[in-house]
């Protein structure tokens, strides 16, 4: 769907919750409903007209764009330049993920050793960046998915790899609310490629919880991380213990002729 779609999509919302019908609203206009209904159904509406509309149904036209703004699309996957930047800085990755978890700049400042200009210094980076849209009053909307992934041996994966995995699977997973697990199983590449799908399912369940829990107080959340993976892998203890190619092949040689 594309951005104009989105503000006619919102506009229309707004005037339901309002109450306020298309015959009401070309009244108010003085159009016809015929002619207000197609202004609607082209899916796309000039800023003039939307300003006209929002003005007569008494509605704030920057609500109605906010709204359809955080409703648009965003990228799911960041760019090799955008993961080196962030890894590169352990503080701006930690703002990032702080972004990720929408938390306000009081929050980020309350919790962590940083300075308010400190904070805003490493906001003004996330936007140049791309990843965050700053506002003037210093809040901010994410220009990517809660859902989003690394790149695939990306910078990010690569310092997950020496860094994040270790010290997070340190941990004794027997709190309420986690659990750990490694599961096995033998797959076809069709079956694997299907619970790769099933797993950005759940990242994308458990942004939506995120998005949901947000209304809560902060005091009622607290910050929880999923991490998981799924790939053709067998433990290198077990390897070991494999017969090895050479053992193999001598196994099922035939024997020498003359011999027994």
């Amino acid at each position: 769907m594309s951005s104009p779609e989105i503000v006619v999509q919102v506009l229309r919302a707004r005037l339901r919750t309002a109450r306020i019908t298309y015959k009401e609203l070309a009244r108010r206009i003085g159009m016809s409903e015929s002619s207000m209904k197609r202004v609607f159904g082209q899916k796309d509406m000039s800023l003039g007209r939307l300003a006209l509309i929002c003005k007569v149904a008494d509605l704030a036209m920057d609500e109605v764009l906010r709204e359809a703004a955080d409703r648009a699309p965003r990228v799911d996957t960041l760019t090799l330049a955008q993961e080196r930047s962030l890894v590169a800085d352990p503080r701006l990755l930690l703002m990032a993920i702080c972004c990720l978890g929408q938390w306000t700049l009081a929050q980020i400042v309350e919790t962590y050793d940083l300075t308010e200009a400190e904070c805003i210094r490493l906001l003004v980076k996330l936007d140049r960046l791309g990843l965050i849209r700053l506002r003037p009053d210093n809040s901010y909307r994410l220009q990517v998915a809660l859902s989003f992934h690394w790149r695939a041996d990306g910078p990010a994966q690569q310092y997950l790899r020496s860094h994040v995995v270790p010290d997070y699977f340190a941990g004794r997973f027997g709190g309420a609310g986690e659990v750990v697990m490694c599961q096995p199983a033998r797959l076809s590449e069709a079956s694997a490629r299907e619970m790769v799908q099933r797993v950005r399912q759940l990242g994308a369940e458990l942004a939506r919880l995120q998005t949901q829990d947000s209304k809560l107080p902060a005091a009622q959340r607290d910050g929880y991380t999923l991490m998981v993976g799924l790939r053709s892998w067998e433990f290198g203890v077990f390897t070991a213990l494999r017969r090895s190619a050479r053992v193999k092949s001598s196994a099922i040689r035939p024997a020498a002729p003359g011999r027994a």
